[in-house]
């Protein structure tokens, strides 16, 4: 999904009745920039610097409110591990078990496989996930 202009995230966020704020403008601006996958407390420590009001707490539901919407996806590793991703196509997310970055893969056949095997299942998914683990080069 591309990423969608001031006008567009302040319409979908009127239209689903949330109170639009500069500070969740820059969370979603912020999110959707990036390919890495930010955890709550990245997207904090970096707006800070331009939004000296924002809260942690507000991060956390303006992220909610984004999953939402469906502009997200909550990533849960563990506890203490919660990452966010904005790409909601089907793909792989590749996760080093070392140091944790995280790194989107779309296999050109992936959808026609995913196809085959909820063919094979025969249920009708509410959502999807794919992680794969592995060393990254800098680890290595």
């Amino acid at each position: 999904m591309k990423m969608m202009d001031d006008q567009e995230i302040i319409e979908l966020f009127k239209k689903n009745q949330f109170k639009v704020t500069t500070q969740r403008i820059a969370i979603y601006k912020f999110v959707f920039s990036r390919g890495d996958h930010p955890s709550t407390d990245q997207i904090y420590q970096v707006l800070k610097k331009d939004y000296p009001a924002l809260s942690l707490g507000t991060v956390y539901k303006t992220l909610d409110l984004l999953e939402k919407l469906g502009l997200l996806q909550k990533l849960r590793f563990n506890e203490d591990r919660v990452r966010y991703d904005p790409d909601m196509e089907l793909h792989i997310n590749m996760v080093c078990s070392i140091c944790g970055q995280i790194y989107d893969y779309k296999a050109e056949n992936i959808k026609q496989l995913w196809n085959v095997i909820i063919s094979d299942i025969g249920v009708k998914p509410m959502g999807q996930r794919i992680d794969l683990y592995y060393e990254c080069n800098d680890c290595r």
